[in-house]
C-alpha cells in the first residue's frame, strides 16, 4: 500500500513533508515487529501511527488495544496491563488477564507511556525483551507475542536525566523513533485540515459549513495554535455551531483564538512539549526560580563591590542598587566606593544597625520555602479530608497521582 492510499484509509489530511516521512516510516516497519516509539506534542496525532503499523502488518487480524497510561491510577496499572490472581488485592475477587494477555497475537499501543510508574516500567522491560510476565499476586509465568507501539509527548531525555524513566526502557522502545510534526510547522496543511473539518461538522450538525474570507486565511495559517489538531477540530466545532452566518473574516475568527502566552523555554524546554506541570506546580516554579535567580544577583553584586569590581552606575542605577541592597547588607558601600559618575551615587550607601535585622529576615525567608508551604498545604488537605486523595487532590488543584507523588517526595504519613 502506498503513502497515498494509506491517507485515504486513515482519514489523513496534508502533504507536509515531515508528515509524509512519518507515514513512509510507518508503512516501512509495519510488517516487521520492531519496538516503535512515536513522539510529538500533545494533539498531533500519534494515535494514527500505530493503528497504521498494525493494519498494514502480519498481526492486522489480531487484536489491537489502545491504552492511556497517564489515565490509570498507578496503583492498579499493573493490574491492567498484566493481569491478577483472586485476593491478590483489596477488591481482586477473581482472576482476570491483563491487556498483554488479550493481545496476544497482536498490537498494544502505549499512549503517554513517559507516565508508567518505574515498578511498572521494569515489568514492562521484561516483556519486550523476554515474551514473559507474571500476573500480579502469582509466580506462573506467562509467554505472549505482542507488538508494542508507544507514544509520548514528553521530552524523554529530561525525564531519563530526571530519573522519571529507565534509560534502557527508552532504548529498547525507541528501536525506530517516529517524530509527528507539530501543526504550525505544517503550515501548508492548516487550512486543508480546517475544510476538512468544517465539511465533516456542516454533515453532522446538517448546515452549510463555514468558510473563511482571504484574511482570515492569513490568520489561520499564521497562528502558532499550541493544541495543535485537536485545538483546530474543536474551534471549527464551535464556530460551526455558534456562528450564523457561513463566511467568517479575520476579526471573527480572532474572537476564537485564545491569547498566545509568551514562551518561557526555561522552564517548559525548547520543544514545547516540556514537562507536565499543573497551573498551580507551575506557579511555584516560577516563583521558586525567580526568587532564586534575585538572590543569585545579589550576591554576585555585592562580591563584586566587595572586591573592588571595576564597574560604575549612573544615578538612576545606584539608586535601584541602594533600594535593592540597604536590606542585603546595610553596611553596604561603607568600607567600599561605588564607581559612579557623581559622588552623590557613593553615599546613597549609608551604615546602619539593621544587620541582625537581615540575618532573621533570612532565616524567616528560608524557614516560609515554596516547598515548605507545599508541604504543609498538602498536610492540612490530607488531615481535612481524611487521607482521601480523591478530595484533597481537588481542593489542591492537582491531579490525584501529582498528590501521590508529592506524599512519597515528602514523605508524608496520611
Amino acid at each position: 500500500m502506498n503513502l497515498q492510499q494509506v491517507k485515504q484509509r486513515f482519514g489523513i489530511i496534508g502533504n507536509a513533508p515531515l508528515l509524509n516521512r512519518a507515514l513512509e516510516v510507518a508503512i516501512q516497519v509495519a510488517p516487521t515487529d520492531i519496538s516503535v516509539l512515536v513522539t510529538g506534542e500533545s494533539g498531533t496525532g500519534k494515535e494514527i501511527i500505530p493503528q497504521v503499523i498494525h493494519h498494514l502488518s502480519s498481526r492486522k487480524h489480531g487484536e489491537y488495544i489502545a491504552v492511556n497510561c497517564g489515565a490509570i491510577p498507578e496503583g492498579t496499572i499493573d493490574s491492567e496491563l498484566f493481569g491478577h490472581e483472586k485476593g491478590s488485592f483489596t477488591g481482586a475477587h477473581g482472576s482476570r488477564q491483563g491487556y498483554f494477555e488479550v493481545a496476544n497475537g497482536g498490537t498494544i499501543f502505549l499512549d503517554e507511556v513517559a507516565e508508567l510508574p518505574m515498578q511498572t516500567q521494569v515489568r514492562l522491560l521484561r516483556v519486550l525483551e523476554t515474551g514473559e510476565f507474571i500476573r500480579v499476586g502469582s509466580s506462573k509465568v506467562i509467554k505472549t507475542n505482542v507488538r508494542v507501539v508507544a507514544a509520548t509527548n514528553e521530552n524523554m531525555q529530561k525525564a531519563i536525566t530526571s530519573g522519571k524513566f529507565r534509560e534502557d526502557l527508552f532504548y529498547r522502545l525507541s528501536t525506530v523513533p517516529i517524530p509527528l510534526p507539530s501543526l504550525r510547522i505544517r503550515k501548508e496543511d492548516i487550512y486543508l485540515l480546517f475544510r476538512k473539518f468544517a465539511s465533516d461538522f456542516a454533515d453532522k450538525y446538517r448546515m452549510p459549513a463555514v468558510r473563511l474570507s482571504e484574511d482570515a486565511v492569513q490568520l489561520v495559517n499564521n497562528y502558532s495554535w499550541p493544541g495543535n489538531i485537536r485545538q483546530l477540530k474543536n474551534l471549527v466545532e464551535q464556530i460551526s455551531v455558534i456562528e450564523t452566518s457561513r463566511e467568517l473574516d479575520a476579526a471573527t475568527f480572532a474572537s476564537y483564538l485564545p491569547e498566545e502566552r509568551e514562551k518561557v523555554p526555561a522552564i517548559l524546554g525548547d520543544s514545547g512539549s516540556g514537562e507536565n506541570y499543573s497551573e498551580r506546580e507551575l506557579m511555584y516554579k516560577i516563583l521558586f526560580d525567580m526568587k532564586k535567580d534575585l538572590t543569585d544577583l545579589k550576591k554576585l553584586v555585592i562580591e563584586l563591590v566587595n572586591q573592588g569590581g571595576d564597574f560604575s552606575l549612573n544615578n538612576d542605577q545606584a539608586a535601584v542598587v541602594n533600594r535593592m541592597y540597604k536590606e542585603v547588607n546595610p553596611t553596604f558601600g561603607q568600607s567600599r566606593i561605588l564607581p559612579s559618575p557623581s559622588e552623590k551615587a557613593a553615599e546613597d550607601f549609608p551604615a546602619t544597625s539593621e544587620t541582625n535585622d537581615f540575618e532573621a529576615h533570612e532565616e524567616v525567608e528560608e524557614s516560609l520555602s515554596l516547598e515548605d508551604r507545599e508541604k504543609e498545604l498538602i498536610q492540612k488537605a490530607l488531615e481535612k479530608h481524611r487521607g482521601k486523595r480523591k478530595y484533597a487532590a481537588a481542593e489542591l488543584g492537582i491531579s490525584e497521582r501529582t498528590l501521590y507523588r508529592k506524599i512519597k517526595e515528602y514523605n508524608l504519613m496520611e
